[in-house]
Parts: structure tokens; C-alpha cells; sequence
């Protein structure tokens, strides 16, 4: 019953993170690449406060995965790089927090590359 209850737990946030951008999108007029923005700068502040912690904390993937756990990377990795390095880390904090995921990224997008067949479209 434990892992239902983990499982649930990721489900509820992470759905929740989805059903907060589905309704931006069908009811405002903001753009993707607005949404993703915002979502990006409230993972950011959330972390700045130690609110998105908690909620990593309590759903783990469900609050890392999305687009938000970003922004919540980002904001952790510069507070551990000042903590630990003083104002220069404030410069390299964030890129070293995003590295793996974003060099995780570029080989599956190459990965994918290779293996697929691009098409022009009519």
C-alpha cells in the first residue's frame, strides 16, 4: 500500500503541474514558450522560498520531472554554489545543477536523430 500511495502522490503533483498548463493554454492567450517561462521562474521562486523542497519532499518525481523541477534545479544549484564558492557561484551554481540533465537531453536528441528519418512538410 506504500507504493500506491508514493505512486499517487507523484501522479497528483505531477498532474496537477499538467492541468495548470493545459488550462493556460486553452484559456488565456499566452504563447508555449510563455507558459514554459512561467513555469520555469515558479520553479525558481518556489525554491528560493523552500516551498518547492517540501513538495519535492512529498511527490519526488512528480515535482522533479516537470518543467517547474527546472527551474527548482536551477534555483538549488546556485544556493549550494554560493554557500559553497560565495558570489562566483551565483555565475556557475545554476549550469552545474542543469549539466546532467541537459547533456542527457542532447544525446537523446541525437540518438534520435540517427535512428529517424526526417521529412519536409507539405
Amino acid at each position: 500500500m506504500d507504493t500506491f500511495m508514493q505512486y499517487f502522490k507523484v501522479f497528483l503533483v505531477g498532474g496537477a503541474f499538467c492541468a495548470v498548463g493545459q488550462i493556460l493554454v486553452d484559456k488565456t492567450k499566452l504563447t508555449p514558450a510563455r507558459i514554459l517561462t512561467a513555469f520555469v521562474v515558479a520553479g525558481v521562486v518556489l525554491g528560493a522560498f523552500g516551498a518547492y523542497g517540501w513538495l519535492v519532499d512529498f511527490a519526488g518525481a512528480g515535482a522533479t520531472v516537470p518543467i517547474t523541477g527546472f527551474g527548482y534545479a536551477l534555483s538549488e544549484g546556485v544556493r549550494r554554489a554560493v554557500v559553497e564558492r560565495g558570489f562566483l557561484g551565483v555565475f556557475t551554481g545554476g549550469f552545474t545543477a542543469a549539466s546532467g540533465g541537459t547533456a542527457a537531453a542532447i544525446v537523446f536528441a541525437v540518438a534520435a536523430a540517427m535512428v529517424s528519418r526526417s521529412k519536409i512538410k507539405s
